[in-house]
Formats: structure tokens, C-alpha cells, sequence
């Protein structure tokens, strides 16, 4: 363990009487918040081995923030916020787009090359290089989102605080996230892959194959899949009824960027668009 890391760990212990008074606490968790907002500390990372590590230490230090801080009023041209946090600024020189009615808090990170629409991104939040997060897109508390993605129009990233060791949601590099789509309590979707529109995927929602109707996996789309929201019939002793689940209906070759048009073909097929 690093000595930030330790002294992390050591004021976590301490949570419950922490309050603005306390300064050495405070520096060390600023510290570490300034690194989550340069991109040079994360809170989770994908392994080698293609798990994902929770660094919990930083998430600790996200929520002993809240105690350390003291409400103020932050003035954003004609719009007025009341909040514990800052706003990101100096978005120039990260080489990010804003869009007006875009907000994102201090301690995300933004890579150069992201546009975003109307939209949020919240504490902990890290954006890679060249993604979109369009119009009224959500990327919440700790999500993890890869390079070249593309959130579409009113898709929710959920968040993750505590526990401090729960895995955040993880979008990884090339994916398509359809409008409307919801990825939450710590899902995961490969890279390149697809979710058609409407697309509901927790770590309760099997992952099925259409061609073999096998379970692939809870909650994870593998990369390079189409997926789409589907149900399938479950008995009760109340009767028969149908659970969400999420179908993949086509597997693309490994580094495959999909195409546009014969994205919108294969999912029109399926009734479901983008």
C-alpha cells in the first residue's frame, strides 16, 4: 500500500466523527479526488485476466468527501447550484467538448476527445478518449466507460458508492449503448459490442445465445456481440410469465467495427432499433 493509501484506509476507520474541522483528513482525501479529476488514480481497473479490480480505497476516499465538505453556491453563467462539489472546469485544455446544459462533476474524468451532449457524468466517472454521451445520457457515480464509445440519446450508466468494494458498471472500448438502454449495479458490456435500444442489463439478467439458447453469463455482454432486450417464459404455481433477459442475436469477428447501416438492418430484423 501506497502512505496515501494507507492514510486513507486509516481515516475510512473514522468516518462516523469526521466533519469539515478535521484538515489532515481533508488534504489527503482532496489529494486523492484531484487525481481521480486528472485521470492519474481510478476506481476500478480491468485485470490481465479480464476481472475487474475495485481500488476500494479510493471509493472510501469519494465518500468521506461528502463529510469533509461543507455545502456552498456555485454560479454557472445564469445557473446557480447548491452543492458539496465543484463543477469541472478548463475544458479547453483537456480537449473535451461541452455542449450547454452538459455537467460534470469534479473528480470524473474526461479524456481528451469526449463530446458531451446535454448530459452527466458524476464523482469517480471515467470517460476514455473519443467517446460520445449524448443528449440526456447519465454515466453515474464510479462508472467506467472505454475509449471510442458511444452512450446514445437518454441511456443511464448507473452508480456505484457503497459498498466500497461493489463493482462499478464498466462499458468497455468500441461498445454502442442504443438509446434508452439501462446498465446498472455493476454490469459490464464488452468491447465492441452493441446494445440495441431499451436494453435493460443488471447482474440478475441472463445474457443468452440466440442460436444455442444457452446462458451465456448474468450481466455481461461478451465484446463483439448485437445484443437486444428480450423475456422469456418462466412457470410458477401462479402461472406462466415473462423475465427480462438480454438475447444475443449476432457474434461480429474480433476487432469487427460495426457498420452503421448493417447495425440498424440486423436490429430492424429483430424489432429493435438503435
Amino acid at each position: 500500500m501506497s502512505d496515501l493509501e494507507e492514510r486513507i484506509a486509516g481515516w475510512y476507520q473514522q468516518i462516523a466523527d469526521l466533519n469539515p474541522s478535521n484538515l489532515e483528513a481533508r488534504r489527503d482525501v482532496e489529494l486523492v479526488i484531484t487525481k481521480l479529476d486528472e485521470g492519474t488514480l481510478r476506481v476500478a481497473e480491468i485485470q490481465a485476466d479480464n476481472s475487474v479490480k475495485v481500488n476500494e480505497w479510493v471509493k472510501q476516499a469519494i465518500l468521506m468527501l461528502f463529510r469533509l465538505r461543507e455545502m456552498t453556491v456555485t454560479e454557472a453563467g445564469p445557473m446557480e447550484f447548491h452543492d458539496k462539489l465543484d463543477l469541472k472546469r478548463d475544458y479547453e485544455r483537456r480537449g473535451v467538448r461541452v455542449v450547454p446544459g452538459a455537467t460534470a462533476r469534479y473528480g470524473s474524468y474526461l479524456s481528451p476527445g469526449v463530446i458531451m451532449m446535454p448530459s452527466y457524468v458524476n464523482i469517480g466517472a471515467w470517460v476514455g478518449p473519443g467517446t460520445m454521451v449524448d443528449t440526456w445520457a447519465t454515466v453515474g457515480s464510479c462508472a467506467q466507460i472505454g475509449a471510442n464509445v458511444h452512450l446514445a440519446g437518454g441511456v443511464g450508466i448507473g452508480g456505484v458508492l457503497e459498498p466500497a468494494n461493489a463493482v462499478p458498471v464498466v462499458i468497455e472500448d468500441g461498445a454502442f449503448i442504443g438509446s434508452r438502454c439501462m446498465v446498472v449495479e455493476g454490469a459490464r458490456v464488452g468491447k465492441g459490442s452493441v446494445l440495441g435500444a431499451g436494453t435493460i442489463l443488471n447482474p440478475s439478467i441472463p445474457v443468452i445465445d440466440a442460436e444455442t439458447g444457452e446462458e451465456i453469463s448474468r450481466g455481461y455482454v461478451p465484446d463483439y456481440c448485437v445484443a437486444v432486450g428480450a423475456s422469456r417464459k418462466r412457470e410458477f404455481n401462479g402461472g406462466e410469465f415473462y423475465l427480462p433477459c438480454v438475447l444475443v442475436i449476432r457474434r461480429m469477428s474480433e476487432g469487427e467495427r460495426h457498420d452503421k447501416v448493417a447495425l440498424n438492418n440486423i436490429l430492424r430484423d429483430h424489432g429493435v432499433a438503435t
